[in-house]
Parts: structure tokens; C-alpha cells; sequence
């Protein structure tokens, strides 16, 4: 009897982390879902007549399966993923999305060009760092920005901002400008270092037929799979991770890089190809970022090409209205974070962005994130308003409001570091 009580309770404890974590679904699962307003809905579709923004609209579709290869074969360990399928969806987003950076050679330098020991009144290190590319002749300068606690042992945890916005009205390093868009006083607070940087150092965003910018150091023949200006973006962020990863008071193995909107996309595309980001923080990225294509809800591969036609690749096009040829979707980007942090977000009123299209695309990635973590799910059913949804490595929310990066936002965000990205780490005061 007592052999069979100790077997008992063994299998009871093997069984514990399970059904803990149906309890937590079913939680979730029974507060009330998301959905669009219906007077949001009509004034969006009346506005704007050749998009859907009607749920009872989008069309029937298939979702290519993340864990089958192109020849059919199904993957069942993390071994194969690594082997077989993240590097194969890898390379068809990087020849048919963002495009393929090309391979010339090009030197890094790095300079201090400022550094103030009590900014914010003393609660953070400010360092001014230019990252000078040179190539050839050429040269291009990435300005960034960034704080360190004072009052926490270091090394720290980071967040990077890719800032698409006006940076003397959204990223002012004197803080003479404060926006909830890049709240560093708060990030500071929270024990957490903060960086940002402009797009526009890397590449100006407009049709330029990449004649400016790190195109005009790098490119040489270009063709189908040349790289756009959001992969271009992703590759100015790794520039400013070769700086964080040097610097002794970021912990090199904790940083998050986080954008919105197209800046959402490029953090995304960020930590698809850059493993060294430990946590993505894509805001209301969208189509060509975070929302299922094949729902053509809002925005769509067609209007987004033609729109900014200097994004992606040329080969995207080839995607435009024919969206179940893909053979891939959103999802599978998302994939190729794992098993690292990933939080998705969107708003109650960026219907543009397709909100339940972004959290169906994370959904869709979790047979991947199972593959390191068994128990890592979510319910099939959107979270709450102003809800966040948490298990494991991944997070979603949909903030109410507009489209826009807020400090809700990034206290979300927060949230979700100080569980995946502070474990570990040493924190106290100096």
C-alpha cells in the first residue's frame, strides 16, 4: 500500500506543472475575448471601402504548418528545428520578405562622444556612442543613445529602441523632451538600461531606389533578393547590440530590442536573424510584420507594397493578392525567435493592423516554442482588453486606444523582462 501511495504522488508531481498550467488557460480563456467595436468597424470599412475589417469577411484559409520542412517532413525536436526548418524559413523570409544583406566588407568603430555620470538627476550613466560604418570611401554614422541605472549592480538588463518617429521629439538624449513613445526615466527605475537609435541614420524611409543610406555604402549589383529598408533597419540594430554587448555594464545576454509599427517589423526581423537579442518587443507591427497575410483583414501585402515600395525585397511583390501562394506566413517569423522572449502587442482601435491577426499569428508559433518548453500555450481565444497573456517565453496584449507605443505599453513590456530577463541576474544597490 505504501509502494502504491509513492508511486501515486510521483506521477502526481510529474502531472502538477500541467494541469497548473490548463488551470491558467482555462483562466484566461473564460474572462471576456477582445473584439472590435462594431462602431469602429463600420467607420473604418466606410472610410476606407477596398480593405475588410469585417471579422465574418476574411476568407477561408490554410496556415503552412512551422514544423513541416518544404519536402514534407515533419520536425519533433528542437535538434531537427535548428537543423532542418528555422534555417529553410530563414531563408524564405530572407529571399522573399526582407531581403538578403549583401556581403561587403565593412569596419566598425566605435566613440564615446559623450558621457554624463549623473544625468536624470543622478539615477543614470548617459553615454552618447557614434557607431561609424565605413566601407570604401564611404562612411555613415548610428547615433546612439543610452542609459544606465546607477543604483543597480551591474551588469543590467536592456532595452534598445529601433525609433521611426522624429528623435528630437521622441528619443531626446538632453530628456529635455520626455515621451511615453521612449520613457527612459521609468525604464531607469525599473533597473533596466535603455538605448534607442533613428532608422534614418541607417536609411532614410522613402523610395530612393537605394541610392542613400547604408545602401549606398553596401550594395553593389542589386537584384530580386536585395535587401530593403526594414532589413536594413534590422541590421543598424545589430550595430547598436555589437556596442551594447561590449559595454561591461549591459548584461550582453539580457538585451531586448523593441520597435513599433514598421519599427515593430524591424525588431522582429531584429531577432529572426540577430540571436543575440534575448526578448522582441514588436508593437503593433502588422502586415509584413506580425498579422496573418492570408486574412487579408486591414492592411494587405498589396496596398503595403505599393505604399512603400522600398521596404522589402522585390521578390514580396510576387505575394501581392495572392496571398495563400505564400509558403509561408507570419507565424513562422515569429518561430524563429523561439526559444527566446517574444511579446506581441496591438491596439483596440489599429484595426489597420489586424489585432486578432497578430495574436492568432504567436498562437500559431507556440508548436515551436514546445519544442524547448512543453507546457509553453495559450488560449485559442484573445485576452481581455488591456489584459496581457503570458506563459513561458511569450506575451500578447491589445492596449486600448490608438495606434501608437505608450508607457502602458511599455510597462507591459516590463512585465514580462522582469520574469524572463532578470532571472539570474544580480540586482542590489551599490
Amino acid at each position: 500500500m505504501k509502494t502504491s501511495n509513492l508511486f501515486l504522488q510521483s506521477k502526481l508531481k510529474k502531472l502538477l506543472p500541467l494541469i497548473f498550467c490548463l488551470i491558467f488557460v482555462w483562466q484566461l480563456s473564460a474572462q471576456e475575448s477582445w473584439q472590435a467595436s462594431r462602431e469602429t468597424v463600420e467607420k473604418l470599412s466606410k472610410n476606407q471601402t477596398e480593405f475588410n475589417y469585417y471579422e465574418e469577411k476574411v476568407p477561408a484559409y490554410t496556415l503552412p504548418d512551422a514544423l513541416t520542412t518544404i519536402k514534407g517532413q515533419k520536425i519533433r525536436s528542437k535538434k531537427e528545428w535548428e537543423k532542418l526548418r528555422r534555417p529553410e524559413l530563414l531563408e524564405l523570409f530572407t529571399t522573399q520578405v526582407y531581403g538578403r544583406v549583401p556581403n561587403t566588407p565593412y569596419k566598425t568603430e566605435f566613440k564615446i562622444i559623450k558621457e554624463d555620470p549623473n544625468a536624470m538627476n543622478g539615477a543614470a550613466t548617459l553615454k552618447l556612442v557614434d557607431i561609424i560604418i565605413s566601407a570604401n570611401t564611404k562612411s555613415l554614422t548610428i547615433h546612439l543613445g543610452l542609459f544606465i541605472p546607477n543604483k543597480v549592480s551591474k551588469p543590467v538588463p536592456a532595452f534598445l529602441l529601433v525609433c521611426n518617429r522624429p528623435p528630437a521629439e521622441n528619443i531626446d538624449f538632453t530628456r529635455e523632451k520626455k515621451s511615453e513613445f521612449w520613457p527612459a526615466e521609468e525604464v531607469i527605475a525599473r533597473g533596466y538600461a535603455v538605448a534607442a537609435f533613428y532608422n534614418g541614420d541607417v536609411d532614410p524611409d522613402k523610395h530612393d531606389d537605394f541610392q542613400n543610406g547604408i545602401h549606398a555604402l553596401l550594395d553593389t549589383n542589386r537584384n530580386s533578393e536585395s535587401w530593403g529598408t526594414l532589413a536594413a533597419w534590422a541590421w543598424g540594430a545589430s550595430r547598436c547590440m555589437d556596442y551594447l554587448v561590449s559595454d561591461k555594464a549591459i548584461a550582453a545576454d539580457k538585451v531586448a530590442v523593441i520597435g513599433h509599427s514598421r519599427g515593430g517589423k524591424t525588431a522582429l526581423w531584429a531577432g529572426a536573424t540577430d540571436e543575440r537579442f534575448a526578448m522582441i518587443c514588436s508593437n503593433e507591427a502588422g502586415c509584413g510584420g506580425t498579422s496573418l497575410a492570408r486574412r487579408k483583414y486591414g492592411e494587405t501585402i498589396d496596398r503595403i507594397n505599393k505604399a512603400f515600395p522600398h521596404w522589402f525585397c522585390a521578390n514580396y511583390k510576387n505575394y501581392s493578392n495572392r496571398e495563400n501562394e505564400m509558403p509561408f506566413d507570419m507565424h513562422e517569423l515569429m518561430a524563429l525567435i523561439a526559444p527566446r522572449a517574444l511579446y506581441v502587442a496591438a491596439a483596440s482601435e489599429d484595426l489597420w493592423a489586424d489585432p486578432k491577426g497578430q495574436y492568432l499569428a504567436l498562437y500559431h508559433s507556440l508548436p515551436v516554442y514546445q519544442l524547448y518548453t512543453k507546457n509553453t500555450r495559450l488560449p485559442q481565444d484573445m485576452p481581455a482588453l488591456n489584459t496581457p497573456v503570458r506563459n513561458g517565453q511569450v506575451a500578447y496584449h491589445v492596449r486600448d486606444g490608438a495606434h501608437n507605443l505608450t508607457l502602458k505599453d511599455w510597462n507591459f513590456y516590463m512585465n514580462h523582462a522582469d520574469r524572463v530577463l532578470k532571472k539570474g541576474t544580480k540586482r542590489g544597490i551599490r
